[in-house]
């Protein structure tokens, strides 16, 4: 385990925090209560944590979220009563936390598990805060050659991979990412490792500069662009993922992909999308849901340098500073917004 040189003494029990509070569509922060650890939980200190689409659709009424959010994030474990060997040890989390009691948690499920929380954004409060209560078995030891600031992505990161697991890219796939956002980035410079016939489609080119420097190839997507040209070519795409963040995301998928091709959807909004199912049915395309990855595997790419994720940081606040890292993270075309507690 990858453990700091010094130990915390573990009496923070009663003693209050600064945190994040999501609330009525509005944001605070405010002094609460140190979290009160549950068997097989640790005290994680947050030394960094990211914003995402996520955090921002919460805050417009996603899952009707009131708590202290935030999901993706590095820290250090200060207190693990039932496991003291992780005390002093950097540390990632899978967010998705089963009951570990029902079906599909005995089958190994526990990402789908019907009682489940998940960290910051179901029932269970996240890292927007300067200590956060995490299972054990969530948690990553983050190796030496990764810094804080590159572990903050392993959770989106996962997520990315986990395409080619779903669907199982190959060297002659024809791969269209639609959104320039920090997944749909990830998720370009992700499948880039399995296919060279890959295109990155947004709308700002100074992201897109940062894919193109890695072999993606790239097309901005403005009014009379190449993008119109893409949608009426017949040799259309294997599989088109929508990293959009849009409800619309996914109808400009379907106008890419080919007859029996596949779209995968990461979009996750607030608002309702509206398609045209006798199309999907007609043209026998797949849709597919996808969400969390395997959060080991990120690590091991980060680790490996197979994939920088340094120019996607574009700013880091500190946790007073929120409000103004938060509005700044909803800006169309930033990068990555950190946030040190």
């Amino acid at each position: 385990m990858n453990k700091k040189i010094f130990k915390y003494q573990n009496t923070l029990t009663g003693v209050d925090l600064k945190a994040v509070i999501f609330k009525n569509h509005r944001i605070s922060i405010a002094d609460v209560a140190m979290p009160v650890l549950q068997p097989n939980e640790a005290l994680v200190k947050v030394s960094l944590a990211g914003i995402c689409e996520t955090d921002l659709s919460l805050l417009n009424g996603y899952h009707d979220f009131s708590g202290i959010p935030g999901h993706e994030f590095a820290g250090t474990v200060v207190s693990a009563p039932d496991n003291p060997d992780l005390e002093g040890c950097r540390v990632v989390a899978d967010i998705n936390c089963g009951c570990g009691q029902c079906y599909v948690c005995r089958i190994g499920d526990y990402r789908h598990c019907p009682h489940r929380t998940v960290l910051g954004i179901r029932g269970r409060n996240g890292v927007f805060a300067q200590f956060c209560a995490i299972p054990v078995s969530n948690l990553y030891a983050v190796p030496d050659r990764i810094k804080d600031n590159e572990a903050v992505f392993a959770e989106p990161l996962a997520a990315a991979l986990a395409i080619d697991r779903q669907e199982g890219i190959g060297e002659k796939s024809r791969v269209a990412v639609l959104g320039d956002g920090k997944l749909g980035l990830l998720c370009a410079l992700a499948l880039r490792q399995k296919t060279a016939d890959i295109v990155l489609i947004g709308r700002h080119p100074e992201k897109l500069r940062i894919v193109e420097a890695r072999g993606v190839h790239t097309v901005c997507r403005q009014k009379g662009s190449a993008f119109e040209s893409l949608e009426m070519n017949p040799e259309k795409f294997d599989v088109v993922i929508d990293a959009t963040g849009r409800p619309d995301g996914i109808n400009a998928a379907l106008c890419l992909v080919r007859p029996k091709g596949t779209v995968i959807i990461k979009t996750t909004s607030s608002e309702k999308s509206v398609i045209d199912l006798a199309d999907v049915v007609v043209r026998e395309v797949r849709l597919i849901g996808s969400r969390c990855g395997d959060i080991k595997e990120a690590l091991d790419f980060m680790e490996r340098k197979r994939i920088e994720v340094g120019p996607l940081i574009e700013a880091v606040y500190p946790l007073d500073d929120f409000a103004r890292a938060f509005a700044h993270a909803s800006k169309s075309g930033s990068r990555k917004i950190l946030v040190r507690p």
